[in-house]
């Protein structure tokens, strides 16, 4: 394959940035973990959980921006930006983080996709599902990122549609539970996997916080935008600011529809106490399949331009593309990543190491 192929620069703000940053966001901790995490820290905890990580990815976001309206982009986002700004050895310890940060966040949404499944399907062998999945979203990133974004404007349909299931609920009176009587601050008990051995408000954030780093999907895209200055740092903006509110809202919603044990104990509650269920669970496979697919497609081209700027072993190799600029070298390697961290098998064990990656990138980047 050929390393100096240009990348085709096809995609606007809306389908380049907003799009896949939104889907990210909002993705398996909001339909799957959002529930325990108001159980364990109260209505108030949520909201403060929520306020600190958007305004971590919103502090980040902002000097992301600050940057790329200044700078000429190539591709690997966060890694091409610091690259630009500090030189190629800053950029090359940013940048094995994050790729590590994006490629454990694909395998933390392949194992929300199996729950969602197991669901609908509980006979399926949860390996084989997540194998099932690995192997379509493989395939649909190493064909086209085209692809990959025309997959992700049929998934926002049906997310959009899962919200309004929960809309609808509120209407017809799920929020049954009287405000004085919602938890307002947990007692941070815990989870099924601890037997409910006790938890800390910072290991509740640590397992949220991944619902909030979403916002890179959108600028790992740089190399294939047609104007990255303006559409990083517009598309990433209004992805945050739609996404707080949406996890505001859910947060209140659950408060006031769920008990303390049923949202500690139930990852599926919102599915149960929604308008219409299948719509829920739809919403589930939908997010969290796109979230995958957008940390995919991005992982790789963060790699990619690792190799095209010769700062790790065997650049050559992974800077290779295909005849229309795909970095099929850089996926196939991304690939074994998400494979061997696909043995880890729980959403709880990976997502605290997400955070890691994440907080240690958005630092750097600040």
């Amino acid at each position: 394959m050929n390393g100096q192929t240009k990348q085709i620069k096809t995609f606007g703000t809306f389908g380049g940035v907003f799009t896949p940053t939104l889907l990210t966001i909002l993705g398996v901790i909001m339909y799957l973990r959002m529930g325990w995490v108001v159980g364990n820290a109260g209505l108030l905890g949520a909201w403060l959980i929520i306020i600190i990580s958007f305004l971590i990815t919103l502090c980040t976001a902002l000097s992301m921006s600050a940057i790329t309206t200044n700078i000429r982009i190539g591709a690997g986002g966060a890694y091409a930006i610091i690259s630009q700004a500090l030189g190629l050895e800053v950029g090359g310890s940013l940048g094995i983080p994050r790729y590590i940060s994006q490629g454990l966040a694909v395998t933390m949404y392949i194992f929300g996709f199996r729950e969602g499944w197991l669901g609908i399907f509980p006979a399926h062998d949860p390996f084989l599902v997540d194998l099932a999945v690995f192997g379509v979203l493989i395939t649909i990133a190493y064909i086209s990122a085209n692809l990959a974004i025309k997959t992700q404007f049929i998934i926002m349909g049906v997310i959009v549609l899962s919200l309004i299931s929960i809309v609808l609920a509120a209407y017809h009176g799920s929020m049954e539970i009287p405000l004085q009587d919602a938890v307002k601050w947990g007692t941070f008990k815990g989870s099924v996997e601890n037997d409910f051995g006790g938890s800390s408000f910072w290991v509740v954030f640590a397992v949220f916080f991944p619902a909030a780093t979403g916002i890179m999907a959108g600028a790992n895209m740089s190399g294939e935008l047609k104007d990255p200055k303006r559409s990083i740092p517009v598309g990433t903006l209004w992805a945050i600011g739609v996404s707080f509110i949406i996890y505001m809202i859910l947060a209140f919603w659950l408060a006031k529809t769920a008990t303390e044990e049923e949202l500690l104990t139930n990852y599926n509650i919102i599915v149960e106490k929604a308008f219409n269920g299948p719509l829920i669970i739809a919403g589930i496979l939908g997010a969290t399949f796109s979230s995958a697919l957008a940390s995919l497609v991005g992982s790789s081209r963060i790699l990619y331009a690792m190799g095209e700027h010769r700062v790790l072993p065997y650049s050559k190799f992974l800077a290779g593309t295909s005849r229309s600029g795909q970095p099929r070298n850089a996926m196939i390697v991304t690939g074994i990543l998400i494979f061997g961290t696909m043995l880890l098998r729980n959403i709880n064990a990976v997502a605290p190491l997400v955070t890691l990656f994440f907080l240690v990138t958005y630092a750097m980047i600040n």
